[in-house]
């Protein structure tokens, strides 16, 4: 009897850290609530496939996302970002997303360029998995993003986790981004003062000036771009 409890708690240990599938791990999530996004988001580490872009990403200091709800009941939330160089240089720009369940769509007057993606399955509690498909005259990617709400490094297996996510997506490994980088702090206020194009009875967000005319990402290689000393504090 004491064997087959042993073989049978074994089998149930293998089990638990069997490696999940490729559909299992880029499975996307079926529902994300606006007000989960809500508040300041740091980049952890993002990969895509487009070799231009990675180089980009790599010259990055620091990537804090925030996201602002319109309000309790709709599914559209604001996007802002501000990517940092050093101590007084950052890019910063924004937009509204659409949520449908758990799948989101940039809002982007005059169809610039089309930015689509879903949530991802993650076991970090704390944690995003963004899965951005992009296309723009300029630019055809693949791109996956690991976001933190309250830290700047994950867990081992959180990492590898994640990993694993982009190898199924055929990306090349990720971009960590330094923990010890400064964030900015606060979200910036200045984009969310100017209504702009609204698509389909709805109201994209830009810039107070300088009409963003480029492509939103992580990167800044082909994005809208405003630089800004007092957006980094």
């Amino acid at each position: 009897m004491m064997m087959l409890f042993v073989i049978l708690l074994s089998c149930v240990a293998v089990s638990r850290s069997a490696p999940l599938s490729c559909d299992d791990l880029n499975k996307p999530l079926a529902q994300m609530r606006a007000d989960h996004l809500e508040g300041r988001w740091a980049l952890v580490a993002g990969s895509l496939n487009h070799p231009a872009s990675l180089e980009a990403l790599k010259r990055r200091d620091s990537i804090t996302a925030f996201f602002r709800n319109a309000n309790q009941t709709s599914n559209h939330t604001v996007y802002a970002q501000v990517n940092r160089f050093g101590d007084d240089r950052c890019e910063r720009r924004a937009y509204r997303l659409s949520l449908h369940d758990g799948a989101f769509t940039f809002l982007v007057d005059g169809g610039r360029f089309n930015l689509t993606g879903v949530f991802l399955r993650t076991s970090c509690p704390d944690c995003l998995v963004m899965r951005w498909d992009v296309e723009s005259p300029r630019r055809v990617s693949l791109d996956a993003y690991l976001l933190s709400s309250g830290r700047r490094e994950v867990e081992q297996a959180e990492m590898e986790e994640y990993r694993a996510q982009l190898e199924c997506l055929g990306l090349p490994p990720p971009v960590v981004m330094s923990p010890s980088a400064e964030l900015v702090r606060r979200r910036p206020a200045r984009p969310y003062a100017l209504r702009v194009g609204p698509p389909a009875g709805l109201t994209a967000i830009g810039w107070t000036e300088n009409r963003p005319r480029k492509l939103l990402d992580f990167t800044g290689s082909v994005g809208p771009i405003k630089t800004v000393n007092d957006c980094c504090h």
